[in-house]
């Protein structure tokens, strides 16, 4: 993973999802970390290479809402 890349993720991206987590979900940030850190959402995201990073937090948290639902994760769809 390259610096810039995880700079993205670690101080911009994954602090703005898990607050969306936090508050749509009354969960403590302890939860909120294991539960997305745990997650296929999170391990896609942490790949450069699938672009999930382009995706804006809310897009990102609802992917993580889905996945926790069903099992499934699902993949927005471009316009």
């Amino acid at each position: 993973m390259n610096i810039q890349f995880n700079s993205l993720l670690s101080v911009i991206l994954i602090p703005q999802v898990l607050n969306i987590i936090e508050e749509k979900e009354e969960i403590d940030e302890m939860e909120a970390l294991e539960e997305f850190y745990n997650s296929k959402t999170y391990e896609v995201l942490s790949n450069e290479e699938t672009k999930v990073w382009h995706y804006s937090a809310l897009t990102i948290y609802m992917m993580w809402k889905e996945e926790k639902e069903t099992g499934e994760l699902v993949f927005p769809e471009e316009q």
